[in-house]
């Protein structure tokens, strides 16, 4: 798999890094994608996610109440940024404190499932961004990529291509 992660300047402040990746050489990362896949159909809870971003940059950090923690394995940060607990739509992550933050994309959850695996769209993404995580981790501990004294951005080599 072939992937960057690029820090988005307008959601990005002074209490969180916020990035996201894109896929292939693409110039459109999954959370442009995911906002252009979800703004006709949902659009007040796409704009209360752009807003929760922003302000997560801004404001308040990834603070721990905005996320569905455990979407992933123990340790690998991943969870599910929601506008509101109950809403449909689920934006997959990975966390590193709440300081800095990798969206992904995700999807809606229709009203007639109760998990992930029953939706394959959100299946899909989930594991999308697991192995994100895994490849980021690996170069954490590598020390090919470290993070900057305040932790809100990474430093290293932020392209990945796992057929090198």
């Amino acid at each position: 798999m072939k992937f960057k992660i690029v820090k988005l300047e307008r959601f990005s402040g002074n209490k969180a890094g916020v990035y996201s990746v894109a896929l292939n050489n693409d110039e459109e990362t999954l959370l442009n994608k995911f906002v252009r896949e979800n703004e006709i159909s949902f659009k007040s809870e796409t704009k209360d996610i752009v807003k929760r971003l922003i302000s997560i940059g801004h404001t308040t950090g990834a603070r721990s109440q905005f996320f569905k923690e455990w979407e992933g394995k123990p340790g690998d940060g991943v969870c599910a940024l929601y506008d509101k607990p109950d809403s449909n739509l689920r934006l997959y992550c990975i966390c590193y404190g709440t300081q800095l933050i990798i969206i992904g994309s995700g999807g809606h959850k229709p009203k007639t499932i109760r998990a992930l695996q029953e939706d394959k769209k959100l299946t899909e993404e989930n594991a999308l961004i697991k192995e994100i995580s895994r490849q980021i981790t690996q170069r954490i501990k590598d020390k090919e990529i470290r993070f900057t004294p305040d932790y809100l951005d990474f430093t290293g080599d932020l392209s990945f291509n796992d057929e090198d």
